[in-house]
C-alpha cells in the first residue's frame, strides 16, 4: 500500500516523459541548435583546394583565380538578385536601389555569417514589400525570390543536411503564414518557392550524403590499410621470431651433448673438468628450457619444428638452381674471405636473398637478376638486382600482396643494418644491404 503510494505521488523526472515530449524537445534543441545558437557567428567561406580536381589542372595564376570561384558565383548571384529587386513594382530611383541591395545583402552575407543570412533573408522579403508597396503580392517578389532561394541553397551546402531541413520548415510556414493572413490571395509566389528550394535542398542533402559516405570509405581504406600492415609485420616478426628460436635451439642442444660427451673423451680426466662441462651441460639445458618456454609462445597452432637446421648461405647455390628452374636467368658473385657468419646472420642474408629473387619472379618475368655477396670487415654485403622485363612478354607480372619488402626491413633492422630498395636507371630493380656483426676472435673461439 505504502509503495503504490509513492509510486504514483513520485515527481516524474525526465527519464519518465512521454516518448512523445522527448522527442518534441529533441526537435526544439535540434532548431536552436542550427538556427539560433551563435547565428551570426563569423564563419568566412574557405578557398578551394588548390589540389582539387579541377584546379590541379590550371596552372600559375589561373589556379589561384580558381581558388576564390565560389565567390565569384556567390557575388554574381548576389548581382542578379539585385537587379531583380530593383526591377520589380513601381519603384525608381533611389528607393529601387534600396530594395535591389536589401535583396543583395543576404546572399553576400552567406560568404561570412551563412545562418545569419538565412535569418536577413527572411527579413528582407516585407521590407522589400513595404518599399514596393506591394504587400498583396508578399512575400515572394522577383527580387528575394532570387535572393531567399540563392541564400537557402547556399548556406545548406555550408552547414548540414539538418540546417537545410530547418530552414526548409521555416520558410513553408513563413509562406503559409503571409499568404493566409497578409496576403491577398491574387498571386501564389509560395508554391514555386517550395517546389525549387525543396528540390535544390535535397539535391544538396544527396551531395552531403555522398560526400560523408566517400569520406567514411576513405578513413575506413586508411584503417584497413594500417591495420593490414601493422598485421604482415607481426606475421613477419612472427616468422623470424620462430626461425631464431629454431636455430639458437639446435645450437644450444649441440651445445649441451657435447659438454656431456667431453669428459669421456679424456682419459681420466680431473673433477674439476668434469664438473665444469656439467655446469655447462646444466646452464645449457636450462637456456634451452627457458628458450622453448618464452619463444615457444610465438610458434602457430600446429607448428612443426623443421627437421633440419635452418638455411645458411652455404645453401645458395642450391637456392639459385630452384630459381634457375622456374624461369629466373640469376648468376652470383661473391667477393672478400668466405668465413663462417653468426647463425642469425646466415639465416637473414638467405632469406633476404631468397625473398628478392621471388619478388623478380613476381614483378620481372624474364628478366635476368644478379646476387652479389661481399664478405667485408664488420659486416655482410648483399646486392640483389634484375634487369626490366622484356617487351613483350608472354608471361604477365603477378603482383603479390607487399609482404616481402617489410619482412626484409624487419630482418634487416633485427641485426642493426641498413637496406636500400628502389628502382634502377634500366627500369629494374635493387635490394641493398648491408649486415654488421662482429668477427670473433681465435681466443673469444
Amino acid at each position: 500500500m505504502t509503495e503504490t503510494t509513492q509510486m504514483r505521488t513520485a515527481p516524474s523526472g525526465d527519464g519518465e516523459r512521454s516518448p512523445e515530449f522527448r522527442l518534441a524537445m529533441d526537435v526544439l534543441s535540434g532548431l536552436r541548435q542550427d538556427l539560433f545558437h551563435d547565428a551570426f557567428a563569423y564563419r568566412p567561406l574557405p578557398l578551394v583546394a588548390t589540389d582539387g580536381r579541377l584546379t590541379r589542372r590550371l596552372s600559375g595564376r589561373r589556379r589561384s583565380y580558381a581558388t576564390r570561384l565560389p565567390h565569384a558565383v556567390v557575388a554574381a548571384l548576389a548581382m542578379i538578385a539585385m537587379f531583380g529587386g530593383s526591377a520589380g513594382g513601381a519603384m525608381d530611383g533611389p528607393v529601387a536601389l534600396l530594395s535591389g541591395l536589401v535583396c543583395a545583402a543576404p546572399v553576400l552575407a552567406t560568404l561570412v555569417r551563412p545562418v545569419g543570412a538565412f535569418w536577413m533573408s527572411m527579413a528582407a522579403t516585407p521590407l522589400v514589400a513595404l518599399l514596393d508597396g506591394s504587400l498583396g503580392e508578399w512575400p515572394w517578389q522577383p527580387g528575394v525570390f532570387i535572393c531567399h532561394l540563392t541564400v537557402l541553397v547556399v548556406v545548406a551546402i555550408r552547414t548540414r543536411p539538418r540546417t537545410a531541413a530547418w530552414m526548409w520548415a521555416l520558410t513553408a510556414a513563413y509562406s503559409l503564414f503571409a499568404e493566409t493572413v497578409i496576403g491577398d490571395g491574387e498571386y501564389n509566389t509560395s508554391a514555386p518557392m517550395l517546389l525549387l528550394s525543396a528540390l535544390a535542398l535535397l539535391m544538396v542533402a544527396v551531395r552531403h550524403v555522398r560526400r560523408e559516405a566517400r569520406q567514411e570509405v576513405t578513413a575506413q581504406r586508411t584503417v584497413t590499410a594500417h591495420e593490414r600492415s601493422r598485421r604482415t609485420l607481426l606475421e613477419e616478426r612472427t616468422t623470424i621470431a620462430r626461425e631464431l628460436h629454431d636455430v639458437v635451439a639446435h645450437h644450444m642442444s649441440v651445445v649441451a651433448i657435447q659438454a656431456e660427451a667431453a669428459p669421456y673423451r679424456v682419459e681420466n680426466p680431473p673433477e674439476e673438468l668434469e664438473r665444469a662441462f656439467a655446469t655447462i651441460r646444466e646452464n645449457a639445458v636450462a637456456a634451452l628450457t627457458e628458450l622453448r618456454r618464452v619463444l615457444g609462445v610465438v610458434r602457430a597452432e600446429g607448428y612443426e619444428a623443421p627437421d633440419a637446421p635452418q638455411p645458411t648461405l652455404a645453401d645458395l647455390d642450391a637456392l639459385l638452381d630452384n630459381v634457375r628452374d622456374a624461369g629466373l636467368s640469376v648468376e652470383k658473385a661473391v667477393t672478400g674471405a668466405v668465413r663462417e657468419l653468426p647463425p642469425g646472420v646466415e639465416l637473414s642474408a638467405y632469406r633476404i636473398v631468397q625473398e628478392a629473387l621471388s619478388n623478380s619472379l613476381r614483378h620481372a618475368p624474364g628478366a635476368t637478376a644478379r646476387v652479389e655477396v661481399s664478405y667485408v670487415l664488420g659486416g655482410l654485403g648483399l646486392r640483389i638486382v634484375n634487369g626490366s622485363m622484356p617487351q613483350p612478354s608472354l608471361v604477365k607480372p603477378s603482383p603479390g600482396a607487399g609482404h616481402g619488402i617489410t619482412g626484409m626491413r624487419e630482418r634487416v633492422s633485427m641485426l642493426d643494418g641498413e637496406m636500400t630498395v628502389g628502382p634502377t636507371d634500366d627500369g629494374g630493380y635493387e635490394v641493398a644491404v648491408f649486415l654488421p656483426f662482429t668477427a670473433r676472435t681465435e681466443g673469444e673461439a
